[in-house]
């Protein structure tokens, strides 16, 4: 893109009315964004019917703001503008069916184009467990040199960052507003992490609010970024299977952490493993799964895991099981005096292997 290429391109995706679809339409028919916007109403109502063909003719009440806006964030370090068609712009990305015309990147933009990347993504509201693993995994392929891809999003998105920048890893973050404003709010110094060792994208023009819309839609830039996506927890009729169901249909793979049958947070998860997900326990399987995809030789070492302790090791972890359990469920299992099984308890959950949970429960830490 030429350096002032990309005034036509910010003015072409801001035109109310023009998505995605209707913006490649657009460029399709007449050529790149100056061409579009110097064709005549009536050759651009034949393309996108009349009202559009109208407003592509006029500037928007916020165009000049957005100019400005734009222009000062371009000055600032590490601030990208990648249109359709430049070479920068993801090969991965390229080639799903709804690429975004243009991207706002905040830091390397290289990493969008990492050659083994992986989306993480789960409930907004994980389970204590399910946010470890998702740190967990995270964090053993990040260490591998995997590229963590999610959404900046409470929960399983912000713990998949972490666990990457734990590893001193690479993470992008693709997010659904504006690339200037961090949403939610509280992940403002994640956000800075992540454009440190990494990038943030957004599809939108900076100043985008949070609109609920937008967060389906980021979801197939995620999948398309990667070769593969793990579902680490989500109920049924989660954002995160829509990630998934996108990228099966873009031929990538997909992985799910199956969890209790109790758990409303896992039964997206176990859906997604009966419709044809691979069922992961460590992140060794998405190793191994994916070994072709990121042409690593047969011999190549996957990442190491953590391991949990053996039931056979401690009496109390194999009465409890992998369910949440109440301490009276727990006492009659194990037989043990209320004294001594609360004592060996406070040992568990200081050494990380058991943990509370509301109302109560007991619920044993497994280390992916």
């Amino acid at each position: 893109m030429a350096p002032d290429d990309w005034v036509e391109w910010l003015r072409l995706i801001a035109t109310p009315g023009v998505g995605s679809a209707t913006a490649r339409r657009l460029l399709a028919a007449f050529g790149p964004p100056a061409a579009v916007l110097a064709q005549r109403h009536g050759a651009l109502a034949e393309a996108v019917g009349p009202t559009v063909a109208s407003r592509l003719q006029v500037e928007p009440p916020e165009w000049p703001a957005l100019l400005a806006r734009t222009q000062a964030w371009l000055a600032q370090p590490d601030h990208h503008l990648i249109a359709l068609g430049d070479a920068a712009y993801p090969a991965s990305l390229l080639t799903t069916p709804d690429p975004p015309p243009l991207l706002h990147v905040v830091g390397d933009p290289a990493t969008l184009s990492a050659p083994r990347a992986l989306a993480v993504v789960g409930s907004r509201n994980p389970t204590p467990q399910g946010a470890d693993n998702a740190r967990a995994f995270a964090r053993a392929l990040a260490a591998e040199g995997v590229s963590i891809v999610s959404g900046l999003a409470a929960g399983i998105d912000a713990a998949a960052h972490e666990g990457a920048l734990a590893a001193g890893g690479r993470t992008v973050a693709v997010v659904g507003t504006g690339v200037d404003r961090v949403y939610p709010a509280r992940h403002r110094a994640l956000a800075h992490q992540i454009a440190a060792a990494g990038c943030l994208v957004s599809e939108h023009p900076l100043g985008t609010p949070p609109l609920a819309p937008h967060f389906p839609r980021r979801n197939r830039i995620i999948a398309g970024l990667t070769q593969g996506t793990l579902v680490v927890e989500a109920s049924l009729g989660s954002g995160s299977l829509i990630t998934a169901e996108l990228a099966t249909q873009m031929g990538r793979e997909v992985f799910a952490i199956p969890g209790s049958i109790h758990a409303p947070q896992s039964r997206g998860c176990h859906a997604l493993i009966r419709q044809g997900a691979k069922l992961v326990e460590t992140a060794e399987h998405i190793h191994e799964e994916l070994r072709a995809v990121w042409g690593l030789a047969a011999g190549t070492p996957a990442p190491a895991s953590g391991a949990t302790p053996s039931p056979a090791d401690d009496p109390v972890l194999a009465a409890l099981g992998h369910d949440p359990t109440p301490f009276d469920l727990l006492q009659a299992r194990c037989g043990w005096d209320t004294a001594r099984l609360q004592a060996h308890l406070l040992t568990l959950e200081l050494d990380g292997h058991v943990q509370r949970l509301p109302g109560g429960l007991l619920q044993r830490v497994v280390r992916t």
